[in-house]
């Protein structure tokens, strides 16, 4: 709507004060965010948390990010052998995991690719700090981040059984029907 005695000369002040008018009868939306949490929408991104005890060191996180900002140390342990015949076994050991989230791009690339199932999206987002060094977060402060993962959402009850799953349940059921047979056979 354009008011006819706002053309000519001073025309840009008098439509900067129209508007300046017209917001300040409006109700303010500024959050209060210090005060008042803000309701984040469910699994949304925050930073990264580190399940360790899943973590193999397999370095698949570390390769595939693009921003080089994830740092992984291990050393091999020797694992005496199971038989006497048997092989001694070897694994890796995890001494240091750190994300330095001064690089993080929040990509979520490292949590696609970890193969199991080591690392997460955490909704927290409030970590700033005052010197970014202390951006870089070791395993300590990365596992403390997982008990703020949500769990993951239901199944649809209304979609089909995945195949592994239903080829289990067949193979459980057959070897069910054949020892009720076995059993049926023996008391006859």
């Amino acid at each position: 709507m354009t008011l006819p005695f706002l053309k000519g000369p001073g025309s840009g002040l008098a439509k900067g004060l129209a508007v300046t008018l017209r917001t300040m009868t409006r109700k303010t939306v500024t959050a209060q965010y210090p005060d008042v949490q803000p309701d984040l929408p469910p699994r949304s991104r925050g930073v990264i948390a580190l399940l360790e005890e899943n973590c193999t060191v397999c370095m698949l996180c570390a390769r595939e990010c693009p921003d080089w900002c994830i740092y992984i140390d291990s050393h091999k342990e020797t694992l005496p052998a199971a038989d006497p015949n048997a092989r001694a076994r070897t694994r890796n050991v995890l001494d240091r995991f750190a994300i330095d989230f001064s690089l993080c791009m929040y990509c979520g690339i490292c949590i696609e690719v970890c193969p199991f199932d080591a690392l997460f999206w955490s909704p927290e987002f409030e970590y700033a700090e005052t010197d970014i060094l202390e951006l870089t977060h070791e395993r300590d402060k990365l596992r403390e981040w997982m008990w703020t993962v949500p769990a993951p959402p239901a199944l649809d009850p209304g979609a089909e059984e995945p195949k592994e799953i239903a080829a289990s349940r067949k193979a459980a059921e057959k070897m069910a029907a054949a020892a009720q047979a076995a059993a049926g056979g023996e008391q006859a």
